[in-house]
């Protein structure tokens, strides 16, 4: 009795300095400076815990046609659905493993006939219940149920991810529409007016007021046009395709509004770089990630220690050593077994040092997305501030060229000109037209992309 406690007191003094039952704690990443000054360039720190990325994504996009159709992604992506099953399978592991606790319970009925030289047979039969427990005093059992729940919030975060990823592809494939409608509404109008230009120039020739030349040049800068309006056409369809992927339904034409009447939120607030390490996915998916090789390292430190298994049976049995009784009598039997492992080659070893390996490389993964995070919030925050930019530059181009292909007009009408000054004026400012159109949607998608790189539209899909 006394070894007996002895044994006891000296496994119990050796757990108190191991690390099987310790619990994953986040360790100190680096935030600070990940995110950029839009205006200097310079590494900043935000105070204001405001986010963009905190708004449901039914607030992020106002246009009704958008909203259905990102509804329709959530209900039908196969992407999104295919990480759904993935949540139900952690979901599955991890109540396999807290049903680890409990003792596991099988019948185990078995019966003989036999007879010795053509005498009677004898009829002997047993319906055991069969029961086995593990007692989980190193932790094995702990650390396999502590890593499930970690699978589980490791599987819902990518599922998140992959939703917010599909919300800000279904946006900007969205707004990409837009931006092409527009541009071909811009050309279609173009090219009527250079039909007319040729027409223009045709008269003006037959009154002596130009020349063959000036005909040909008008004629190619129509064609031209047209090219470009068959590409855009063709970028249309190739986009509403890319859109009915997204939908898992058949191509085909997608409703859809206009680019001028789009409206996100004007203030850009993005929060502190802490909020990333619980709003932003694929940064939450690594840091479980690496909290489940944390748990895995524990159970490699376990698996050094005995497993202390508890056997044992009751049923019913006519048989009793070399007696057959009959009624059958109840038995009853349990037995205690422990295994503790002490020669196994360096397997145990040789696992340890693997998990550790694997736990330094999640610990860099998790650092790593955190850095890209920032990199993405600055990168949209820098190509929302460049497109405004842009946007202003962009209207005093064409108001200018608009202007300067009023005057070359007049100037040809007048004699003082060639039509070749008149078609670079509307060359350049067709060119600045579809470009201006360009800066609206890269706008647009500065905020889409900062809205997911913040973790934006991560609510629960089924809302």
């Amino acid at each position: 009795m006394k070894n007996r406690i002895i044994i006891i007191m000296c496994a119990g003094c050796l757990l108190s300095g191991c690390n099987v039952y310790r619990s994953y704690k986040r360790p100190d990443v680096m935030t600070q400076g990940i995110y950029r000054d839009t205006v200097s360039g310079k590494d900043t720190l935000p105070t204001d815990t405001l986010s963009l990325g905190n708004l449901p994504w039914r607030e992020m996009f106002r246009d009704p046609r958008l909203q259905a159709l990102i509804q329709a992604g959530l209900d039908r992506n196969v992407d999104l659905q295919a990480a759904r099953s993935q949540v139900e399978q952690a979901q599955a592991m991890l109540l396999s493993a807290r049903l680890a606790y409990t003792p596991s319970l099988a019948l185990a009925p078995q019966g003989t006939i036999s007879s010795f030289d053509k005498g009677k047979a004898t009829k002997t039969y047993e319906l055991p219940a069969v029961a086995s427990w593990e007692v989980d005093v190193f932790g094995r059992l702990l650390n396999a149920k502590r890593k499930a729940k970690v699978d589980v919030l490791q599987s819902e975060a990518y599922r998140q991810a992959v939703q917010t990823q599909l919300i800000a592809g279904i946006a900007n494939t969205y707004y990409t529409l837009l931006m092409l409608d527009r541009q071909l509404a811009i050309s279609e109008q173009t090219e009527r007016n250079w039909a007319e230009s040729v027409e223009t120039m045709k008269a003006l020739k037959e009154v002596g007021m130009t020349n063959e030349a000036a005909i040909v040049q008008s004629e190619a800068n129509y064609y031209a046009v047209r090219t470009t309006v068959l590409d855009l056409r063709r970028q249309v369809r190739e986009t509403e395709n890319a859109m009915s992927l997204l939908l898992m339904q058949a191509p085909g034409p997608i409703e859809r509004g206009r680019l001028e009447d789009q409206q996100l939120p004007s203030t850009l607030a993005v929060g502190i770089p802490l909020q990333l390490l619980s709003n932003r996915p694929d940064v939450k998916a690594a840091e479980m990630a690496l909290a489940s090789t944390f748990y895995t390292t524990n159970a490699a430190r376990a698996a050094f220690y005995p497993q202390i298994t508890i056997n044992g049976s009751v049923g019913w049995t006519n048989t009793a050593g070399s007696y057959i009784v009959n009624p059958g009598k109840m038995i009853a039997a349990a037995v205690g077994a422990l295994t503790a492992p002490i020669f196994n080659k360096g397997v145990n070893t040789a696992r340890l040092r693997v998990a550790k390996a694997q736990q330094e490389q999640a610990l860099l993964d998790f650092q790593q997305s955190i850095l890209n995070a920032g990199a993405e919030v600055s990168d949209a925050l820098y190509q929302y501030q460049t497109a405004g930019d842009k946007i202003v530059e962009r209207t005093a181009q064409i108001r200018a060229l608009e202007n300067s292909v009023e005057y070359t007009q007049e100037l040809m009408r007048l004699g003082t000109s060639t039509y070749l000054e008149v078609l670079t004026a509307q060359q350049g400012l067709l060119n600045a037209q579809l470009s201006r159109v360009s800066d609206d949607f890269s706008r647009l998608q500065a905020v889409v992309n900062l809205y997911r790189a913040l973790g934006g539209g991560r609510e629960d899909d089924n809302l």
